[in-house]
């Protein structure tokens, strides 16, 4: 299984895969309420056939290029995640999306790991517009977009229901020939 090096920090950037359930499981568990503030994500992985299920589901869609999920991992314990929750190669765009639990939180982990993911789906898919939503309440992540160098497009007025409520969600996206033209070697 191959790694990506997020640094010098001792983080790496893994695919996550069905077999890693029960670890997948076990960092849910640690950052549960903390992802759950913003993230739907722990009222649907709940126990091992769960996890399974949501592995499984993104196993899936990487062998169809639809989608992807890889882990962040600091000093080989995971962390978080990276997600393409969406790629469409044929209409170039994807949706992009992140979980960190708090021990790992202000290393600038996401930000490290989205670059190395959002890189690929523009530089090897040749995707042409990448997006990020979120909840516009969700400072932390707000400031992984624009660290990546996102723009955003739109609010979305109390379009997300979630735990009760409505919220509202922000669009934030990069182009490929903006991404290419920041992250394109500077002359000396």
């Amino acid at each position: 299984m191959y790694a990506t090096r997020l640094g010098d920090d001792g983080a790496e950037l893994r695919p996550l895969e069905p077999w890693q359930a029960g670890e997948f499981l076990a960092h849910m568990d640690r950052g549960r309420e903390f992802i759950g503030a913003r993230n739907g994500l722990p009222d649907v992985v709940k126990d091992l056939e769960s996890s399974r299920a949501f592995l499984r589901a993104y196993a899936e869609k990487t062998a169809a290029d639809t989608g992807r999920i890889h882990g962040i991992r600091l000093d080989g314990t995971l962390v978080g995640a990276v997600i393409l929750r969406t790629l469409d190669v044929s209409a170039g765009v994807a949706e992009a999306g992140c979980w960190l639990e708090p021990a790992a939180v202000g290393r600038g982990l996401v930000t490290r790991a989205a670059r190395e993911l959002i890189g690929w789906a523009i530089e090897v898919r040749g995707v042409h517009r990448v997006e990020w939503v979120v909840s516009a309440d969700n400072g932390p992540s707000i400031a992984v977009a624009r660290r990546l160098g996102m723009k955003r497009d739109a609010v979305l007025r109390e379009s997300h229901h979630y735990r009760g409520r409505r919220v509202d969600e922000e669009v934030w996206s990069v182009l490929a020939p903006d991404w290419l033209a920041a992250t394109a070697p500077q002359p000396r």
